[in-house]
């Protein structure tokens, strides 16, 4: 049962995707009626698949979506419709994002990054900013897989050295890192959701997160010197001699360092042709992203001349891979569902108004204020970035804010920056701790509770000052 079951919800998520992407370029009334009968089995055998404590969440969705639909709509069968198709950008986007991935597992190219880097890395706050930068740049190909792959590397870079001093080194490094990327990586599908929802420009959007999550490093670095002091360890003399010794494995020992040159080509590659695709054709992100990875992705194993790896690992995640993300996928349609229908009654103004009470109560207090609370509550229930960023700001679509969108994402992208670093019950820290074997409560608010306070006031006293100017 469980057998067929992954391969119908396999089945079914492919489908929807490339009926998806059919149907953007070739409008058909059976064709998307298809796409929301996928929706629907996709759903099925992902509750078949998965067990019952995973699928509580997507229940209450559909439940509460129903519910609501059948008080509130005059048509009950074209909505439910609509409501399925709500997230098939963003199901698209999560299908093809993952295939970036496999470039990285064909050179030792983080290794290499490394390597090259060591004048910069030999000393303790270097290397602990040079970590974080990296695991930034790596999640643009990994998203939250960047988290065990960053640690496993820097585990086995670091393999004679143990204890909290080192695992609050590594661990507040690396989901840090994670948390950042999620105010500017443009694959995140977290983000580029926020800004397509929210209509805000992309560049905008992105130079404005960059920027926070640049400060939210160095903000970082400053606690991981006190962190230091305070473990009395000395990590620059113990990591000079890592580094030391990783120079001398290093394949390019020559100042011309090919793997490091050819990572940079392909970042560029990649997300310069991305920006590219779009301005000249037209075409929204969402859609403009996943088929320039495939293309992407195809072209790198044909000219590198290693198509069996490509074939491999279209294998594996056609007949494994595209089931591990059985709850990521079935969160999504079945939110998209709910913002659908709350979309089409009252309940976004309800929500404003709400906010405008409290607003109201304490003078300086406002919406931007707020939303981070809302990201890092539900954070808090269990939901992860996307889901929680899909609710909040599919939701917040459909209210007419007196303030620059570009704002609001930050606003948003922020309360889910400290979401991922703190909350014990989302995949990021759940993932840390499955690898470093503390529990998420130690590498979630014991590690990082100061330091997301801080990025909050910080991040507020910028969103405060520009809306009272």
């Amino acid at each position: 049962m469980n057998q067929k079951a992954t391969t119908g919800f396999i089945i079914s998520v492919t489908g929807y995707g490339l009926v998806h992407f059919i149907t953007y370029f070739y409008e058909s009334v059976l064709l998307t009626l298809l796409l929301s009968v996928l929706g629907v089995v996709l759903l099925l055998f992902a509750a078949i698949l998965m067990p019952f404590k995973k699928f509580q969440l997507q229940m209450w969705l559909i439940i509460m979506a129903i519910v609501m639909l059948f008080f509130t709509s005059d048509s009950f069968g074209g909505d439910l419709i609509k409501g399925l198709q709500q997230m098939r950008n963003l199901v698209g986007l999560l299908l093809v994002v993952p295939m970036i991935s496999w470039v990285l597992k064909e050179e030792p190219y983080i290794e290499e990054i490394m390597s090259y880097a060591h004048n910069f890395l030999n000393q303790s706050q270097k290397f602990y900013f040079g970590l974080m930068a990296m695991t930034q740049v790596i999640s643009h190909f990994l998203l939250f897989g960047v988290v065990p792959m960053m640690y496993h590397f820097i585990d086995t870079f670091l393999k004679d050295h143990k204890g909290e001093a080192w695992e609050n080194f590594k661990g507040t490094a690396i989901l840090r890192g994670f948390g950042l990327s999620t105010l500017w990586v443009i694959s995140i599908p977290s983000f580029i959701f926020a800004v397509e929802a929210l209509d805000a420009t992309l560049w905008k959007s992105m130079l404005l997160g960059f920027v926070f999550a640049l400060a939210g490093t160095v903000l970082s670095v400053i606690f991981s010197y006190y962190q230091e002091k305070k473990y009395g360890v000395d990590f620059s003399g113990i990591l000079g001699d890592e580094i030391a010794k990783a120079m001398k494995n290093s394949r390019n020992q020559g100042k011309w360092n090919k793997d490091v040159a050819e990572f940079v080509f392909l970042f560029i590659s990649l997300f310069g042709t991305i920006f590219f695709i779009h301005e000249i054709t037209g075409l929204e992100f969402l859609l403009t992203i996943p088929l320039v990875i495939l293309v992407w992705t195809f072209l790198y194993f044909l000219i590198k001349r290693r198509m069996p790896s490509f074939v491999g690992e279209s294998q594996y995640y056609l007949s494994k891979g595209i089931a591990k993300q059985a709850q990521q996928y079935s969160i999504l349609v079945a939110a998209g569902l709910l913002i659908y229908i709350l979309n089409q009654s009252n309940v976004g103004d309800y929500v404003i108004n709400g906010m405008n009470f409290l607003t109201g109560i304490i003078p300086l207090l406002n919406i931007l204020f707020l939303l981070p609370f809302i990201v890092i509550l539900l954070g808090f229930i269990g939901l992860g970035p996307l889901p929680v960023i899909v609710l909040v700001t599919g939701i917040l679509e459909a209210i007419p804010f007196p303030y620059p969108p570009e704002l609001v994402v930050l606003a948003v992208t922020s309360g889910s920056v400290i979401s991922i670093i703190l909350s014990p019950f989302v995949m990021p820290v759940i993932i840390l701790s499955s690898v470093n074997g503390l529990s998420g409560i130690r590498n979630g608010l014991q590690f990082n509770l100061k330091f997301a306070i801080a990025f909050y006031i910080m991040v507020q006293l910028f969103i405060q000052t520009v809306i009272h100017l």
